[in-house]
């Protein structure tokens, strides 16, 4: 552990004793650890990384406004404030713009970076699901934006738009087939715009960022609750099941090379549904009930958009860790999308199936 780390330590109200610290390399965005002190006490610490969130001050403000609700309506309820400083302060500043932040950590409490089971996928969705629930009288609009236009497909797809015209015409011209790609599944657009205009789609509190590895799940393989909780904003609830559909459906990640390998699983897309509508089935309207396939066509398109635009701009948002490492993984995300449409006649009569079982 370096100086720095013990100099952020110190600035808490923990106890004396040996430090061991141990690196959690499943984020991609900040660096977290686990501090064991002595023999008992054990804690998050997190370096939030702020060319991402450029003002972190303001997740803590959502969190703040979202525990003390919690607190104060759902007290039972697994909710992970962070800890404060000995002045007070939530988050520590050090160096050039470093900062960081403390949290408590949940004991008998395991994350997994891989979903293997059926089971597991339901129970994430369901705490997602209950998060969100939990919170359907908090008003969303209370919150700060962290990122912004982070799921506005929209703008993604104007993105695009103009890399087409800007970007490496090199690559432009040699990617033909995935424009005409693209271009054909342009309707996801139209029909995210429709959503924009329609009063009955709901601003909810979104976690917007619903892989597995953002919940934590107990020894016995049962979810605790979620966290991770930079990215929460208002948002429509396609961006949480549909985040969860685009990273749980499919045996391999984004950044599998071997395409064969991508196909979606139905029986883990009926296990997303279940475990989600068991919570959020009630406060869907029918409207949103009819957009759930839509879902996960929405958050794959608009990473396929994404990877693909920053490939064309020759990788100056996602870098690239080999040559064309961006546009293997739109081709990645375009495959899913295509296994993912194909088999809508399927995934539609899975959401009535579901529904039906809990309107009975």
């Amino acid at each position: 552990m370096t100086n720095l780390l013990y100099e952020v330590l110190a600035e808490f109200r923990t106890g004396e004793g040996s430090i061991v610290m141990e690196s959690l390399h499943d984020g991609l965005i900040n660096d977290t650890y686990k501090v064991t002190i002595g023999n008992n006490e054990k804690y998050i610490l997190q370096r939030i990384n702020t060319s991402v969130f450029k003002q972190p001050e303001l997740i803590l403000e959502n969190i703040s406004l979202i525990g003390s609700f919690l607190l104060n309506q759902s007290p039972e309820y697994i909710f992970t404030n962070p800890i404060t400083t000995i002045t007070g302060k939530s988050l520590v500043y050090k160096g050039d713009g470093e900062c960081y932040r403390l949290m408590p950590y949940i004991d008998d409490s395991v994350t997994y970076n891989v979903l293997c089971d059926e089971s597991f996928a339901a129970s994430a969705a369901e705490q997602f699901g209950l998060f969100t629930k939990k919170l359907e009288f908090f008003d969303a609009d209370q919150l700060n934006i962290t990122i912004p236009d982070f799921h506005n497909l929209s703008m993604r797809y104007q993105q695009y738009a103009d890399v087409l015209n800007n970007g490496n015409r090199q690559k432009i011209d040699a990617c033909k087939d995935i424009i005409d790609a693209m271009d054909s599944y342009k309707w996801i657009v139209e029909d995210y715009e429709k959503i924009l205009d329609n009063p009955a789609f709901k601003k909810r509190v979104t976690h917007h960022d619903t892989k597995i590895s953002n919940v934590l799940f107990n020894s016995d393989g049962k979810g605790i609750c979620v966290i991770d909780l930079d990215t929460v904003m208002p948002g429509y609830f396609i961006s949480d099941l549909g985040d969860m559909m685009r990273t749980y459906l499919c045996e391999v990640t984004e950044e599998a090379q071997d395409f064969s390998l991508i196909a979606i699983r139905p029986s883990y897309f009926k296990a997303v549904v279940r475990g989600y509508l068991k919570q959020m089935a009630s406060i869907l309207t029918d409207t949103e009930k009819r957009y759930i396939v839509y879902a996960g066509a929405f958050m794959i398109y608009m990473q396929a958009l994404r990877f693909f635009t920053d490939y064309l701009n020759d990788d100056q948002y996602y870098g690239a860790k080999y040559p064309g490492h961006n546009l293997v993984r739109a081709k990645n995300q375009l495959r899913l999308l295509e296994s993912y449409h194909g088999n809508n006649d399927l995934l539609n009569e899975i959401v009535r199936e579901v529904i039906t079982d809990f309107d009975s």
